[in-house]
């Protein structure tokens, strides 16, 4: 019944919305699923399994139900823990469409000058259009844009917005859903029906699912890329205690 709900509920309801509400009913249900063999390395809360997740085919022990994160957020914290200076540095960082359940962490941490920015997030700082961010050139030394780019209309106007307000020896990490059957992503602005694009491009409201070029496309507007494969450095039985994705790929931008 929970696998049904979530997955009705995930395929009616934005996200941004979903997350808004469901936060409250995950925490108390969450006192109902603590154990031993699951753990959430943001938080380091435990549980005997995780909630399930996904419009088209639900996922088994995805959403961990106190941090509210998936399995590419989790993956994505460690990474930053043990590929990066995000938690030494001081850091002037914008994080467009910020997932929740990094928000307050990063809020608190007393090396970062973090300001948030999205069109529709309830808790972005800043309304702001990713066409247009507004914000000088060369402003930031880090930005955290994940899962936008197959929403926005010019995804290269973005990248090339992303790349005029990160400071030379910045970095980012933009990570975008990839079918990586295709070597080339598959975009046809003629398709707007809700039901052909989910079918085409896995959600209703994106408008490409970007192939193995996708990291070609954040050099071709001057990011140096590097496609880490970090998740196969991790043990394998990390990977299951976390619940992390065996097939992501990070992709890590910098600007000289």
């Amino acid at each position: 019944m929970t696998k049904f709900i979530i997955a009705i509920a995930t395929r009616l309801i934005p996200r941004h919305y979903l997350q808004h509400v469901s936060h409250f009913f995950l925490k108390i249900y969450s006192l109902f699923l603590r154990g031993n063999k699951f753990q959430d390395p943001i938080n380091g809360i435990k549980y005997r399994k995780l909630l399930p997740y996904g419009r088209l085919i639900s996922r088994k022990n995805a959403i961990a139900p106190d941090s509210m994160s998936l399995e590419r957020h989790r993956l994505m914290w460690l990474f930053l823990k043990e590929r990066t200076n995000f938690f030494r540095d001081k850091l002037k960082f914008l994080h467009i469409a910020p997932e929740y359940c990094f928000l307050n962490l990063f809020k608190n941490m007393k090396n970062l000058d973090y300001i948030t920015g999205d069109l529709i997030s309830p808790w972005a700082d800043i309304k702001m259009d990713v066409h247009k961010i507004p914000f000088d050139d060369n402003l930031f030394d880090v930005l955290i844009c994940n899962h936008v780019l197959e929403h926005v209309e010019d995804d290269k106007k973005v990248m090339s917005e992303l790349f005029r307000v990160m400071k030379p020896g910045g970095w980012g990490i933009f990570q975008v859903p990839i079918n990586k059957n295709n070597n080339y992503t598959l975009e046809d602005k003629n398709i707007t029906d809700p039901k052909k694009r989910e079918e085409l491009y896995w959600q209703s409201d994106h408008v490409r699912l970007y192939g193995l070029d996708y990291g070609d496309k954040l050099r071709s507007v001057g990011f140096i890329v590097t496609e880490s494969d970090f998740i196969n450095e991790i043990e394998s039985s990390l990977i299951k205690k976390y619940a992390l994705p065996k097939d992501e790929i990070i992709y890590f931008c910098e600007k000289k």
